[in-house]
């Protein structure tokens, strides 16, 4: 809150602002704790984790995370999956779906990923997920053969091996989620792709990038 005062004209501590959120009684919502989604893929092929908690790139296209969450509507769920870049933390490729079938998920929210942003030619990209089938089926990995891409895998049941994209899944659920009720999926599904596109990726402030929001990380 006061970084975004900051970036306005209004310099204030962030003492000052908790003390003024204290006296008009507010607070800011707690996030939930983790809730598993995707299950073990059991045919599938595990990788090895590579990326082993290091959550840093030092280029765009170094390394991409990638998970699956549900949403729940008065007419059903919803699955999102996310390809978020860790050198930016942008949101890259993502793709709303009533199933869990890996061409409406991980296939999916990777080729459109891959359109976003196209690799160059030896550009060795490591993609880090959860352990999910929809991860380790044989499309999947045939797509990330095709684009030269390395696999990297969580240890099983370990959501702090793919801390960042459980840790936006728990931001867009109190930011946004949690606040609404979905009476239809349609309305769901807007309510999110205007979350991603016109706040996340542009407005929203992000603590790993030094409080600046993507846009003021990528122009500096």
């Amino acid at each position: 809150m006061a970084k975004e005062l900051e970036s306005i004209g209004i310099k204030v501590s962030r003492k000052f602002v908790g003390q003024i959120m204290k006296e008009n009684h507010l607070r800011s919502i707690a996030k939930s704790k983790y809730k598993k989604t995707t299950n073990p893929s059991r045919n599938g092929c595990v990788a090895q984790n590579k990326l082993e908690q290091i959550f840093k790139a030092g280029r765009r296209s170094e390394i991409w995370v990638s998970a699956i969450t549900d949403i729940e509507t008065e007419e059903g769920w919803l699955y999102l999956t996310v390809v978020i870049d860790l050198f930016d933390r942008k949101v890259i490729g993502w793709s709303i779906s009533e199933t869990m079938r890996a061409k409406d998920t991980s296939i999916d929210s990777l080729t459109k990923a891959l359109l976003n942003r196209p690799l160059q030619k030896s550009q060795g990209l490591l993609f880090h997920s959860d352990q999910g089938k929809q991860y380790a089926c044989r499309e999947f990995i045939a797509l990330l053969g095709t684009n030269k891409i390395t696999q990297s895998m969580s240890r099983k049941g370990n959501c702090y091996d793919n801390a960042v994209a459980e840790s936006f899944f728990k931001t867009l659920k109190v930011e946004l989620v949690y606040q609404n009720k979905y009476k239809t999926k349609e309305k769901a599904e807007k309510s999110i792709a205007a979350y991603l596109e016109n706040f996340y990726n542009t407005c929203r402030r992000h603590s790993a990038l030094g409080n600046l929001t993507i846009e003021e990380f990528q122009n500096q």
